[in-house]
């Protein structure tokens, strides 16, 4: 279908930056005059049938062709994956470093572009904390139990209680502490583009832990 926001003018332009012509060319290969053209491509003038059979003739195209390139292209088919993961003991990855107990869920399913993690926070202390984690992407962390204090690159400290979260981009350092209780649990989930977020994410807790047990 052709678009509603085609115009004669505008399958012209686009005929003409397709092929990298000024429009004194394009008058030259049509020949139709450059003032005829230059006010016809700004919808100021339209064209009689047979000029227009003059115009697409003379390029090569049809009119069927010439009118194509203002279609709207379909929109792509939605693919049904049907995936689903429960949640459980066995369909979990679980990884503890020094701030954090991770439990990365539904651990079957590969190529996700969200990440759901249940994470059991123990560090107290900003200080203690060592550097703020960065990754591709973005993520959004609710309180399930006790009281966070979330640090952010850009931001001042903010506090969270159960029943509250946040929505960070995951590009800019991001650090969670406990804040007033032993540990808080949150659940997150991180989002990216990138079907190896998982693998990526799990990489980095993992070399984390490496490094502190080292």
């Amino acid at each position: 279908m052709v678009s509603k926001h085609s115009t004669l003018g505008s399958l012209i332009r686009l005929v003409r930056r397709k092929n990298s012509w000024t429009l004194r060319q394009l008058s030259e290969r049509v020949g139709i005059p450059l003032s005829t053209l230059a006010k016809v491509e700004a919808d100021k003038l339209s064209l009689t049938y047979d000029k227009l059979q003059q115009f697409t003739a003379r390029l090569g195209l049809s009119m069927t062709e010439f009118l194509a390139q203002g279609e709207t292209p379909p929109a792509a088919a939605r693919t049904i994956t049907a995936r689903r993961s429960l949640t459980n003991s066995s369909n979990a990855i679980q990884i503890s470093t020094p701030n954090y107990d991770y439990q990365y869920l539904c651990a079957d399913l590969r190529e996700k572009r969200m990440v759901p993690i249940l994470t059991r926070i123990r560090s107290k202390d900003i200080a203690e904390f060592g550097e703020p984690l960065k990754h591709k992407g973005e993520e959004f962390i609710f309180v399930l139990e006790g009281t966070i204090e979330v640090h952010l690159q850009f931001y001042n400290p903010v506090t969270l209680s159960v029943g509250q979260g946040i929505y960070i981009d995951s590009t800019m350092g991001h650090a969670y502490v406990a804040k007033d209780c032993e540990s808080a649990l949150v659940l997150g989930v991180c989002s990216s583009e990138d079907p190896n977020l998982a693998s990526e994410l799990i990489s980095l807790a993992a070399n984390e832990a490496e490094s502190t047990s080292a």
